[in-house]
């Protein structure tokens, strides 16, 4: 039994290992360069390798794994913090008492989140005469000067130098640190030096500290826009593509998506988003589409991207005009950073209006976009792992849970495509995110029901965005008129 454990233990830490990319192995390996030697971090090239060391050095073990958790926590990797029991609050409440990264490592680190491009190529620049020119990144900057004597916690004046000419919030970060760190160094101040720190001062000391990171952390998060939510101001908002699938070979013709259609290209225009639809693709269509959208070069200059998938379909896949299946985690696969390099970094939102499941309970004019349906409704599970990408940055809206039915109305369209516009109309001008507007979302549809309170549907999300989709309130004013939403 200890070994099964054991060997579960590995596995979740090798799932995390699997989902880290080369960013965020730089991210973890600089914060925890107080805990391990620089020189043989230089040596790990995996998460997996990192955590090895962790145990080897007692830091971490499956009874006691907050390292882990927070590491992931800094780095915002916080849809990963569940492979090993914890969540982004229960993090929170134990960081003071448990936390181990110094409030140093992470007022450092949360200057490389907030610098821009153009900071980090001036600040090499100021210090032409003392870095190699060769650095790519300011974490690896502050390395070497590290590595170089030119950067300590108790010598921060060359950082803080070459920051005050270039932004107020950077020297408002370290100016906060140094008063946070003298507050918490007054009971040292007033023992004797020759004497040892009674173990309850000690504790009090490494709490204080302790206390300074979370409050360095939370400083970060809520006086700087930038790293609370995606960038939304760049010269172009993004591409929304539609794949309407209507019209099938041997499934049945899916009437009313066209009302959809229309909804989500009014309300995606408004929102500034260039809107294409493609109709009754084949699956060999599909794929080429998603390919040529995925090199387009003008992602670069582009906030966001959206796709929205109107079909049948079945649990983990949909179903193009030609009556192929394909899996849901193919289609958004053609945006992950190495295949579509615009869009890093950057959300990247897929909707389904399609069926996860066969069966439901009849009702007409009521549809369900499944494959066949019957009159058994199936127990509801959540969206299986395998449609959710393993990499940052992506939101997957389901009309249903998996196993469960979607329903579309002939006339209106379907329930969750028409509450979404319509709620993104209500929702958008109050500067509400996306995780905000699906909640309503969620709650709307599952108020839903057919004449005879029989039929009923229940949408789910599933995300790794790292910040906030907040869309701004479109220049042209305010949403498109529609008639009243009422139940469908």
């Amino acid at each position: 039994m200890e070994d099964e454990s054991s060997v579960e233990f590995h596995q979740k830490l090798l799932s995390i290992d699997e989902k880290l990319g080369l960013e965020d192995m730089e991210a973890l390996k600089f914060l925890c360069s107080d805990l391990i030697s620089p020189k043989y971090l230089e040596d790990i090239k995996s998460a997996h390798q990192l955590f090895r060391k962790f145990m080897a050095e007692d830091l971490l073990d499956k009874e006691n794994c907050f390292l882990v958790a927070e590491l992931l926590f800094l780095i915002k990797q916080h849809y990963l913090l569940q492979n090993i029991g914890y969540t982004k609050e229960k993090v929170q409440n134990e960081l003071s008492t448990k936390g181990k990264i110094s409030s140093y490592r992470v007022m450092l680190y949360n200057l490389s989140e907030e610098i821009t491009k153009e900071e980090f190529e001036s600040i090499k620049f100021l210090l032409h005469k003392d870095v190699t020119k060769t650095l790519t990144s300011f974490l690896n900057l502050l390395k070497y000067m590290e590595k170089k004597e030119l950067l300590s916690e108790n010598n921060l004046e060359m950082l803080e130098k070459v920051c005050t000419p270039l932004s107020k919030n950077l020297t408002k970060r370290i100016n906060q640190f140094k008063q946070e760190k003298k507050e918490s160094e007054w009971p040292l101040e007033q023992s004797v030096p020759e004497q040892p720190m009674p173990k309850a001062q000690e504790e009090k000391k490494l709490s204080v500290t302790s206390r300074t990171a979370v409050s360095l952390w939370k400083e970060s998060i809520e006086e700087n826009p930038e790293t609370r939510q995606y960038v939304m101001g760049r010269r172009h908002r993004g591409y929304c593509i539609i794949f309407n699938n209507s019209e099938f070979q041997t499934m049945n013709f899916r009437e009313g998506s066209d009302k959809d259609v229309a909804e989500l290209t009014s309300v995606f225009e408004w929102l500034e988003f260039t809107v294409t639809t493609y109709d009754n693709k084949t699956k060999e269509e599909m794929e080429e589409i998603l390919t040529q959208c995925s090199v387009n070069p003008e992602h670069q200059d582009s906030d966001c991207f959206v796709c929205f998938v109107l079909t049948h379909g079945e649990s983990g896949s949909v179903f193009s005009s030609d009556e192929k299946s394909i899996a849901i985690l193919d289609l958004t696969s053609y945006f992950r950073a190495h295949r579509c390099p615009g869009l890093k970094n950057k959300p990247k939102l897929f909707f389904f209006q399609a069926c996860q499941g066969e069966d439901i309970q009849e009702g007409v004019p009521l549809e369900a976009d499944a494959r066949n349906a019957n009159i058994s409704p199936p127990a509801p599970r959540n969206i299986p792992q395998k449609c959710i990408p393993n990499e940052a940055d992506f939101l997957i809206g389901m009309a249903t849970v998996d196993g469960c039915s979607a329903i579309r109305n002939k006339i209106k369209g379907s329930w969750y495509i028409q509450a979404l516009c319509h709620q993104l109309k209500r929702l958008v001008p109050r500067q509400e995110d996306i995780l905000t507007i699906l909640t309503v979302v969620n709650d709307i549809v599952s108020q839903q029901a057919d004449p005879k309170g029989k039929i009923k549907q229940m949408p789910q999300p599933a995300f790794t965005l790292r910040k906030k989709v907040i869309f701004p309130m479109p220049q042209d004013g305010p949403p498109p008129s529609e008639e009243n939403f009422s139940s469908l």
